[in-house]
């Protein structure tokens, strides 16, 4: 098991607070590696396995006929007298999960975690009945340090990225080596997964073909402004009419399993929120090759893909920032009100390109740290701005 250390030592931090610790995160990306790490860390911090029950949701033996079975059925296992903990994975699977959880964390001495693959979960009653009363662990596949740390030194920098990308950064994928075709039939395997159980069947769809289609539109214009018009024209025009009503449906379905993270708008000069043309990122670009071949890849919107999910794993809230007519690709801010700016770029070794991704910058007029990330070699400033390589960056050696 790959040690996740930074959701491990979140994890911990929440140990035995009174909130259920709810782990979210597209299928495969490690979630269920993760509890089992913690039950790992538990043991070894004096929890005995008879304080701990474990039940997968998935699995063929755990099938309950309703929220009220499975809550018998961890009443019955619990530990008299000690502290017990209550994992429990893929929790969208029950039908009145939301109940379950409320029930259980009304139980004096029970610390429950939950994993599950679909946002619905918190947006349905969940929310309601536990408001303030959970923690959300978003989880992502491994980001470009846990996969280079995973690989060790068997290739450059520059060669292990490009695995990164094209063997997907899905954990279970580093087991098939560069084998890609294993590799594209997994990568398959977990869209399809995702297709049937997190959105076909919650959300009733008949045509999966559509679906497919918007989900592939989507894959071949990540980085790019987006609209539910945009698509639907698009669509229609090559021969796929669809309604922009239909096209929010399986969006929002994508969405909600978390194989897309949508980046809304922000007005940087007038400090607010833009409800128009947002841009969307893959939460693994190993899905796009996956899906469409390498045809048309923009290498300056995948690069800003990883750029955008590192900034969600590093607990920024990101948005994509407008400064009158110049976009700067994510304002980025944390707690307490720090921002900084960023722009992702493949090279700026052309002095116009260089100055094209530098404008934008340069029309912010606050002192907040500005950031060209490329993938040039080159670490320097450009009138405050600081330019750094982004494998650097994704390394943590800037």
């Amino acid at each position: 098991m790959l040690p996740r250390t930074e959701y491990l030592e979140r994890l911990i931090r929440w140990k035995d607070k009174d909130l259920v610790k709810v782990v979210t995160g597209i299928r495969r990306c490690g979630k269920s590696t993760l509890l089992a790490l913690y039950r790992e860390y538990l043991g070894k911090h004096g929890v005995s396995a008879r304080q701990i029950q474990t039940i997968n949701l998935e699995e063929e033996a755990n099938t309950f006929a309703d929220w009220r079975a499975l809550h018998r059925h961890i009443e019955k296992h619990f530990a008299a007298g000690r502290k017990n903990y209550v994992f429990l994975d893929e929790i969208q699977q029950i039908r009145g999960a939301q109940k379950l959880l409320a029930s259980l964390r009304l139980r004096k001495g029970v610390d429950i975690y939950v994993t599950g693959s679909n946002a619905y979960l918190l947006s349905s009653e969940l929310a309601t009945l536990l408001a303030g009363r959970y923690i959300e662990i978003q989880m992502l596949p491994l980001s470009f340090q846990e996969y280079v740390s995973a690989c060790g030194k068997r290739a450059s920098q520059d060669a292990l990225f490009q695995d990164y990308l094209l063997n997907s950064s899905f954990p279970q994928t580093l087991e098939f080596g560069r084998d890609l075709k294993l590799i594209q039939d997994y990568i398959e395997g977990i869209y399809h997964t995702i297709v049937q159980k997190d959105i076909v069947l919650r959300q009733g769809l008949k045509d999966i073909s559509r679906l497919d289609s918007v989900a592939s539109f989507m894959f071949d214009n990540i980085g790019s402004e987006t609209s539910l018009k945009n698509i639907s024209n698009t669509m229609t025009s090559a021969g796929r009419k669809i309604h922009p009503q239909t096209v929010e449906t399986y969006l929002n379905g994508l969405l909600e399993s978390y194989v897309l993270y949508k980046i809304a708008r922000y007005d940087v000069k007038g400090r607010q929120y833009l409800l128009t043309n947002a841009k969307y990122y893959l939460a693994d670009i190993g899905l796009r090759y996956a899906l469409l071949g390498n045809k048309g890849a923009d290498a300056g919107h995948i690069l800003e893909n990883v750029v955008c999910l590192e900034l969600l794993r590093r607990g920024y809230k990101v948005y994509v920032g407008k400064v009158q007519e110049q976009e700067v690709d994510f304002v980025a801010s944390l707690p307490g009100g720090k921002i900084e700016y960023y722009q992702a770029a493949q090279s700026v070794l052309d002095k116009k390109t260089l100055e094209r991704e530098l404008k934008p910058l340069l029309s912010v007029k606050d002192s907040y740290p500005k950031f060209l990330l490329t993938r040039d070699y080159t670490n320097c400033f450009h009138q405050g701005i600081r330019q750094i390589n982004a494998l650097d960056w994704l390394l943590g050696k800037e």
